[in-house]
């Protein structure tokens, strides 16, 4: 599941894909426009802002927008930034593996090897879903 962070993240990128030709636009905007705590998205953006996605001007019209297009944002990119994992068990992430602790051996574990299946389905599809085909949804 999506942390709220992550969602609003989307959120918060959706809303400036679609305003990209307005230039900078004002964390209150988005803020409103969602209903998301202005603090809790300025630091979302803080995150997104650092993993290259995001740029940001200040003062007056002062704001963030998408210095990637969104055809290049993919989706599994912005869900390992702000919840990491997408594996659902450790044992089978990509990027944050951990050996299970009561697991006798990993090679026969059915569990494991289901997991790593629906992994790797996931990943196919999160890694080709671009925030563009988010915004063609709306």
């Amino acid at each position: 599941m999506l942390s709220k962070k992550t969602k609003y993240a989307f959120h918060a990128l959706t809303y400036l894909g679609k305003h990209k030709d307005q230039g900078a636009v004002p964390i209150q905007e988005i803020s409103t426009h969602h209903n998301i705590s202005h603090k809790f998205l300025e630091n979302i953006l803080l995150e997104l802002k650092k993993a290259g996605l995001l740029g940001s001007k200040k003062g007056k019209g002062g704001g963030y927008y998408l210095i990637k297009l969104p055809n290049e944002i993919p989706l599994s990119k912005v869900i390992r930034l702000l919840d990491g994992p997408i594996a659902l068990l450790p044992c089978v992430s990509l990027n944050y593996y951990e050996p299970c602790e009561e697991c006798a051996s990993q090679e026969k574990c059915g569990l494991n090897m289901v997991m790593a299946e629906v992994r790797d389905e996931t990943l196919k599809i999160l890694e080709m879903k671009t925030l563009q085909d988010i915004l063609e949804r709306e």
